[in-house]
């Protein structure tokens, strides 16, 4: 696991804490996007599609630092959209890094290079660069040839310069061949990043291309086939570092049977905090208060919700597997010492036959926003 031990010792603090407290529902991540325009159009994206007037909208230094403050989480993940579109995106890290909070900036690179000047290496800043695979797998996913070797170059250029970085991986039905995957991994090591955040996709309900979306007996077959040939590759090959819990990677590969937390990372972007996870868009409120106190957060997650059938993201599960970590660590480090299990039967799966169905609410909501900005940018009458 190549989860920084000062990070490791910070974050099992904070849920220490929180335990201590007596509270019962508590963030480890702020998913904080201060847009959603992006320089890519990829097949699997549900965060880009929408009218300019709300591309063009952008959450402000101070609205993010009110976030951070307010919420509380250790961490900060910065999506988008593309992060560094934003004019204002070296002030939001600087702010947040004063924090003390560990703060991963996603970005697919191809601005990487050109921005890194405006910041600062720090074992608080983690640059995370978006990659789906080696260059045929990659730039089919972002449907743009050229992508994965600009990022790859961005990538060794801020190694270079002692920045932390990592790579997300995200991995789909449409190109995934499980040894492309492990050679991949392979690559990326040897590229000296700190680590991999890997994590099947989430079926978008606009992303254009649905097809392509993983059935979670999918996602474990694939899973346990990749770490199958990791365990091969001991001693070829420089050993595979993961950016994520081992509970979560056993979670992957059908050993355990989690529920989502779906208040684990919590989502502030332009239009308010999202109920009631990053993934999915089914209403909002003003202030992370009114996001935790009013949302039915046991109405979501697999066996509960329709959408949620064949969700195994790591912004649900992580913070339930870092959790279960905390709680039982004899069992997180035998998994650890012992590797991830891929021979035996797999846990059985959670029933899906008492699932509400799924409500489809995201135009009204667009549509509604949409107004209020107009609604915000109409000149005002003058009396009299």
């Amino acid at each position: 696991m190549a989860v920084p031990l000062i990070q490791q010792l910070r974050v099992g603090a904070y849920i220490l804490k929180q335990k201590l407290m007596g509270v019962e529902r508590y963030p480890l991540v702020l998913m904080l996007e201060p847009l959603f325009r992006c320089n890519l159009a990829c097949v699997g994206c549900g965060k880009i599609d929408y009218p300019d007037k709300i591309l063009n909208k952008r959450l402000s230094p101070e609205e993010c630092f009110k976030a951070v403050d307010d919420c509380g989480a250790p961490m900060v993940s910065i999506p988008g959209g593309e992060p560094l579109l934003h004019k204002g995106i070296k002030e939001i890290v600087e702010g947040i890094v004063a924090r003390k909070k560990f703060v991963y900036l996603c970005t697919n690179a191809l601005l990487l290079k050109k921005k890194l000047d405006q910041f600062t290496p720090s074992p608080y800043l983690t640059l995370s660069v978006h990659l789906d695979g080696l260059k045929e797998e990659h730039d089919h996913a972002v449907s743009q040839e050229g992508v994965f070797d600009r990022a790859v170059e961005a990538i060794k250029e801020a190694v270079a310069r002692g920045f932390r970085v990592t790579v997300n991986c995200t991995l789909f039905n449409d190109n995934t061949v499980p040894e492309r995957v492990a050679q991949f991994f392979d690559y990326v090591m040897e590229l000296g990043v700190e680590g991999i955040t890997v994590a099947p996709g989430y079926a978008y309900e606009r992303a254009p291309v649905q097809d392509q979306f993983l059935g979670r007996k999918q996602t474990k077959e694939l899973f346990r086939t990749i770490f199958r040939m990791g365990k091969d590759r001991v001693g070829k090959a420089k050993k595979w570092a993961f950016n994520q819990s081992t509970m979560y990677l056993d979670f992957l590969a059908g050993n355990q049977t989690y529920e989502c937390t779906p208040w684990g990372n919590p989502t502030r972007n332009v239009f308010g905090w999202q109920k009631p996870c990053y993934l999915l868009s089914e209403g909002y409120v003003q202030t992370f208060k009114e996001l935790m106190e009013t949302t039915d957060w046991n109405t979501y997650g697999t066996g509960k919700y329709e959408k949620c059938a064949n969700c195994m993201v790591h912004c649900g599960y992580e913070p339930t597997a870092v959790m279960d970590t905390t709680t039982r660590p004899f069992k997180a480090l035998r998994v650890f010492l012992q590797g991830i299990e891929t021979e035996k039967p797999m846990v059985a799966e959670i029933p899906l036959e008492n699932q509400r169905p799924a409500q489809y609410v995201f135009e009204k909501q667009v549509s509604s926003f949409v107004a209020k900005l107009g609604e915000e940018t109409a000149p005002k009458a003058k009396a009299g």
